[in-house]
């Protein structure tokens, strides 16, 4: 058996996760040994439903686990959660945001990439069927070069999980997936509740629209010869994906993404808010590892 825990399971991912392990399969040998949640009525409702056992504490399923699945809405707990495991060198799904702080960040994969950990999470839309279709057109050169691209995503302004940060990481994250991991500057502006920001790569721009609690995804991608677009239907299936990609990495497969990659949305996200601060075009900061 695999043993796992869920820290922070006060969000969908975990009750998602936890119905996959019931009904599927492919997953029966994993064993839940423990949720824990800074909101404990969360951890008893899934204790209610699921069966799994409520910890007391975040740190309790140390040495007892081969994976550890970290859902906490907000994103300065995750690098919290993660630390008394880091020393047992197992697997993690780290959900989005990864980290609010850039420095926070940068220590949490240092001590990741150092003990070998492997990893998966972030935003569960760069699972989406459409964001894979356009990520590999890119890549592929389909009708030429990439010209442009615009990215409209949800986000949540007053959110008490970290304001416009919680939620920040699902368009942030469709740009990467599709377009590179590291644009160069962001140009953001305000107008109402929505957030425009132009993201800067090297040959190309790309627009991104935020909404304020407005629960709708589009993407696009123009090349010279081609220009596809897509409303992203919101479904289970970009939960399954990443489980199904947490449970490969436990099962010994190599992470996807490099450390680096991992948290560039927490890089891009940041200038994003420094240039609404400062009204200008703002440089993403250089990750060093």
């Amino acid at each position: 058996m695999k043993k796992i825990a869920i820290l922070g399971c006060e969000n969908s991912h975990a009750t998602a996760f936890l119905t996959f392990i019931k009904e599927k399969e492919e997953f029966a040998d994993i064993c839940v040994v423990g949720v824990y949640s800074d909101q404990s009525e969360a951890a008893e409702k899934l204790n209610a439903k699921f069966g799994v056992p409520v910890m007391d504490g975040y740190a309790d399923a140390v040495g007892k686990i081969d994976g550890l699945i970290i859902t906490a809405r907000h994103g300065d707990n995750h690098y919290k959660y993660a630390k008394p495991y880091i020393d047992s060198g197992i697997p993690m799904f780290i959900d989005k945001p990864i980290t609010i702080d850039e420095t926070e960040a940068i220590d949490f994969m240092r001590q990741l990439q150092d003990k070998n950990i492997r990893i998966s999470g972030g935003s569960s839309l760069k699972q989406d069927v459409f964001v894979r279709q356009l990520k590999s057109e890119a890549e592929n050169g389909i009708g030429g070069s990439t010209l442009g691209g615009y990215v409209r995503a949800p986000y949540q302004s007053q959110s008490v999980y970290g304001g416009f940060y919680f939620y920040a990481q699902h368009l942030v994250e469709m740009v990467c997936e599709i377009f590179g991991r590291f644009p160069i500057s962001v140009e953001a502006k305000q107008n109402g509740k929505q957030i425009h920001v132009l993201f800067h790569y090297e040959e190309f721009d790309c627009v991104g629209l935020f909404c304020d609690k407005n629960n709708f995804y589009y993407v696009s991608r123009m090349a010279e010869s081609d220009a596809k677009s897509f409303v992203i239907p919101v479904t289970n299936d970009w939960f399954y994906e990443e489980f199904k990609e947490f449970y490969g990495i436990i099962s010994g497969e190599s992470q996807k993404v490099r450390y680096d990659e991992f948290i560039s949305p927490v890089f891009i996200m940041n200038a994003i808010s420094r240039s609404l601060e400062s009204g200008k075009e703002e440089k993403i900061r250089e990750i060093k590892l």
